[in-house]
């Protein structure tokens, strides 16, 4: 079964629940909600345990909701079992706490995104986000697959708008179209150049468009807020000092918002400079026993771990967990 199917096929192996019209989310999606990192032990096994205790960390961080598994959560290195055994992990783990639950159930291909799907509905989330199809040929490909996701789920579903095909890119118009054709595609994630113009575009559609977020670590958050969007879902070493921006911002403490984000930009450029600084910092918070990741050998030099260091002590003050 490919993209090009129809989605009779699917939908007919799906409860009568999921063809009813779809419900509001059970909590705001509205606010931080960070891509919950994935960890993994010396030998790159994924640690479960490790995988637990970050939602433990992230409660206590006071994030609005929690996203796994995405881009910064390295899902392309992970087995469908993984995948599959993490998302049940992850829902024991977030068992009546106060954030939202977002879990991933984006595929190369229709037929292995339903697979995802059908496993997040065991596990009831608060709602759903999914990356476009990596096999996808045309945007009609996009169509169908989102529309299918859209039709099997009664739960709200984020389109991200990057991260798929290569050279497919959905427009704002057709994001909005499809959030008219099914509702539970309101809420976008969006990262597409240009994305300020983009977002401002998706808003002035509301209420067909319900929520609009971004990504990219929360660069151009402030401006975001400042243009009425809903929220970020930035990486999740610094969870605790988003959640301050968005807090003084919400209470019109603009200076104090500005300070802070000042502040965090440090170790966001470090990212890009010091590449495993946020392994790095999840090890270092003690949320991970490891810094290890599969998609690159995280090997700090003495003064690359300084750096950190020095950029990491202005944050501390403000950390929660």
């Amino acid at each position: 079964m490919t993209l090009q199917l129809s989605r009779r096929g699917f939908l007919a192996t799906l409860p009568a629940a999921a063809a009813a019209a779809p419900s509001l989310p059970s909590r705001p999606l509205r606010g931080i909600f960070p891509i919950v990192a994935t960890p993994f032990t010396e030998s790159k096994a994924l640690d479960y345990d490790d995988l637990a205790k970050e939602v433990a960390f992230l409660e206590k961080c006071g994030v609005h909701g929690m996203v796994w598994p995405q881009l910064a959560s390295e899902y392309m290195t992970l087995s469908k079992e993984e995948r599959m055994r993490g998302m049940e992990v992850i829902a024991a783990a977030a068992k009546n706490r106060k954030a939202s639950l977002v879990f991933g159930v984006q595929g190369a291909s229709l037929t292995a995104a339903m697979e995802y799907l059908k496993k997040a509905e065991d596990l009831k989330p608060d709602a759903l986000i999914a990356i476009p199809p990596s096999e996808a040929k045309t945007i009609d490909d996009y169509d169908r697959y989102y529309s299918t996701l859209a039709e099997s789920t009664q739960r709200p579903i984020f389109v991200q708008t990057t991260g798929g095909a290569k050279g497919i890119t959905p427009s704002v118009d057709f994001l909005i179209a499809l959030a008219k054709k099914h509702p539970n595609l309101g809420y976008i994630k969006e990262e597409a150049e240009p994305v300020t113009t983009r977002m401002i575009g998706l808003a002035e559609a509301r209420p067909t468009i319900k929520g609009v977020f971004s990504g990219n670590a929360g660069k151009g958050m402030l401006y975001e807020w400042r243009l009425g969007m809903d929220g970020t879902m930035p990486g999740s070493p610094y969870s605790d000092i988003y959640v301050r921006i968005w807090d003084a911002w919400q209470a019109g403490d603009r200076d104090r918002a500005r300070l802070v984000f000042s502040q965090l930009l440090l170790m966001i450029n470090l990212d890009s400079v010091v590449p495993g600084a946020r392994q790095y910092v999840m090890k270092r918070r003690g949320v991970f026993k490891t810094a290890v990741s599969r998609r690159q050998p995280v090997k700090l030099s003495p003064k690359a771990v300084e750096e950190i260091e020095f950029c990491l002590a202005a944050l501390k003050p403000y950390f929660k967990a």
